[in-house]
């Protein structure tokens, strides 16, 4: 959810800006309703083509800092219910929810756009030599002592994400405190857009060598 490319900021959302930009060949056939699979919420809406004709059940949860979309088709709606039901069977996280996922306890809580000056005591820029313009959506892990502990990469070369892992690796932040105590957060920066990275170093932070 922090990349998302469409106007939506929950799983609910997602699937409501599905079904309203479906294409004039495709005919909502159940609106977008609450339901229970795996003693967890879902979004679920479902549509079909009358020129096929398919059917289309689509499923949303959000898990933690993730949106999560099951989509089955068929052309036998018995056949559908019939797999809606031995999806009970899946075994979801706890914090599994159409409309949240935000972690917290024992697992990093959710923070879209947390890397902002306010947040940040150390921040040092990647030398990006080559690859400089294409963007590089970066998913990081902070741990309660404000190290960047975790780095997925969704999309990069290996040379940007040789760079960009050299300079997170150095950045430090403020401890996140849930409840009064430190917490790990989730949260996701995008490199690559202009030479350098996307947002300019805040006030006191020091420039990489």
């Amino acid at each position: 959810m922090f990349f998302t490319l469409v106007p939506a900021s929950n799983a609910t959302e997602l699937i409501n800006y599905m079904k309203d930009n479906l294409q004039a060949n495709y005919k909502v056939e159940m609106a977008a309703r609450q339901t229970r699979i795996a003693d967890r919420s879902f979004t679920l809406f479902a549509y079909w083509s009358p020129v096929a004709p398919f059917h289309w059940y689509v499923l949303a949860t959000q898990i933690r800092c993730h949106a999560v979309q099951i989509v089955l088709t068929s052309r036998d709606n018995k056949l559908l219910e019939r797999l809606l039901l031995d999806m009970n069977s899946m075994k979801l996280p706890e914090e599994a929810s159409p409309t949240s996922g935000g972690g917290g306890g024992s697992v990093p809580v959710c923070i879209k756009d947390y890397v902002r000056d306010e947040n940040m005591i150390t921040r040092v820029n990647p030398v990006l030599t080559e690859h400089r313009f294409n963007p590089v959506p970066v998913r990081i892990i902070i741990d309660k002592k404000g190290k960047v502990k975790h780095i997925h990469f969704l999309s990069a070369f290996p040379d940007q994400a040789r760079a960009i892992t050299d300079a997170l690796e150095q950045w430090r932040f403020k401890p996140y405190r849930w409840n009064g105590r430190p917490i790990e957060v989730e949260t996701g920066i995008l490199f690559g857009r202009a030479p350098g990275i996307t947002a300019p170093t805040p006030a006191g932070a020091r420039a990489g060598n």
